[in-house]
């Protein structure tokens, strides 16, 4: 059984490198491509609500079909899905920012039935002490793929010139999307059991376990700073240095120091680290945006990228442990697992779409470097909510396991 459940997970590993590197490749200059067509922040803006929005919706409808169907067909379909979009830009061209409505639903629907599909898988195939290091593993591989991806891409990009470089890395996209859904097939189809509740996630904040509740709020906080930092940091990057190359390198850069820092975190941040690590990852992750109150320059913005690289693992870490852990703290939660992922996902969910108004609301206001700054740092310190929400429950980690 052990062997299996490892074949199984360098699969799901491996199907989640290709989906990611997809990604790295054609999503990091995605918003540049939109910005080259009208620079408009608030456009921008509007692309990741829809996106948030159809995520979200997809997560919560999805959640039947994944509880009391086939979760492999959901995942799979989810890779078809990222295809069809990238299909739908080659197609739009320079059309593209007309539709950031219509295309940041379509993305998002296929970013929430993969996800919520490979949460799942994930969930159950790793236990409480082998979750760190799985997590570190994935983000070891996403340090890879945003090594080699984002470098790749900025390169033809700049060498190809024009559309003819975007055009060519959104169909190498697809071809990547296409090898992942051949070796997503070779994921064993695994049991369901129970009907769906749809309004599980709302009795759970609502009147359910406690934790949960705390768990929610940290997941909102989360949400409220990946939601804008997602898109604008790359967007920054290219702002200010005005060359695609210059992006590939800056993601290389800080993805290098990812890998290192990933894997040194999924090696040694054990359950009774979480709280003393969680918290010193949140406050680093504010102190490297204050140096851009001096500069909103490539060279502070990569000072920036280079030490979120270094201290997010110490944030992320627990934060997805966690949450995942309280899955599978009894038989009744574990048999919840699906409607807790989406409850999981609709909180990161509401805080993404809480940054993201937020940033249109005061950029459509002022789009100077100094309030983007301050945007930033603001948004920047909702780790250390977090923490605070789940400080109590991380200190239990070093306490004996509950019977």
């Amino acid at each position: 059984m052990k062997v299996s459940l490892r074949g199984q997970a360098a699969l799901l590993l491996a199907v989640n490198g290709l989906f990611v590197l997809s990604g790295a490749l054609a999503g990091t200059f995605l918003n540049v491509y939109l910005w080259k067509n009208r620079q408009d922040y608030a456009m921008i803006g509007w692309f990741t609500v829809a996106q948030q929005l159809a995520l979200g919706l997809s997560f919560w409808l999805g959640g039947k079909w994944v509880k009391e169907h086939n979760k492999m067909n959901a995942l799979r379909l989810g890779i078809a899905v990222s295809g069809l979009f990238y299909l739908l830009v080659l197609w739009l061209g320079s059309k593209v920012a007309l539709y950031v409505w219509p295309l940041g639903i379509v993305l998002g629907i296929a970013s929430g039935l993969f996800w919520l599909a490979f949460n799942i898988v994930y969930f159950e195939i790793t236990e409480r002490e082998n979750r760190d290091a799985f997590n570190g593993w994935v983000g070891l591989l996403g340090s890879l793929t945003g090594i080699v991806g984002p470098w790749l891409s900025g390169w033809l990009i700049s060498t190809l010139h024009g559309n003819r470089g975007y055009r060519l890395v959104f169909m190498i996209s697809l071809c990547i999307y296409g090898a992942a859904a051949v070796l997503s097939f070779f994921l064993k189809k695994r049991k369901t059991s129970g009907s769906y509740e749809w309004l599980e996630p709302w009795h759970q904040l609502r009147s359910g376990d406690a934790d949960w509740r705390v768990t929610g709020a940290a997941l909102f906080f989360q949400g409220l700073r990946e939601g804008v930092f997602s898109f604008l940091i790359g967007l920054l990057v290219y702002i200010a240095a005005k060359e695609e190359s210059k992006l590939g390198q800056f993601t290389l850069i800080t993805s290098a120091v990812s890998l290192v820092s990933y894997w040194a975190a999924g090696k040694w941040l054990k359950p009774k680290f979480r709280s003393a690590g969680m918290l010193c990852g949140a406050l680093l992750l504010v102190g490297v945006i204050v140096p851009m109150l001096w500069a909103v320059s490539y060279g502070m913005l990569l000072v920036m990228g280079i030490g979120t690289s270094l201290f997010i693992p110490l944030y992320m870490l627990p934060m997805v442990s966690t949450s995942f852990d309280l899955m599978g703290e009894s038989e009744e939660s574990a048999g919840k697992r699906v409607e807790l992922v989406v409850l999981r996902e609709l909180c990161l969910m509401t805080g993404r779409l809480a940054g993201t108004f937020i940033f249109i609301a005061i950029l459509s206001v002022s789009a100077a470097p100094r309030t983007v700054t301050l945007l930033l740092l603001g948004l920047g310190a909702a780790p250390v909510g977090s923490w605070l929400f789940l400080r109590r429950m991380l200190r239990r980690e070093s306490l004996p396991e509950r019977s």
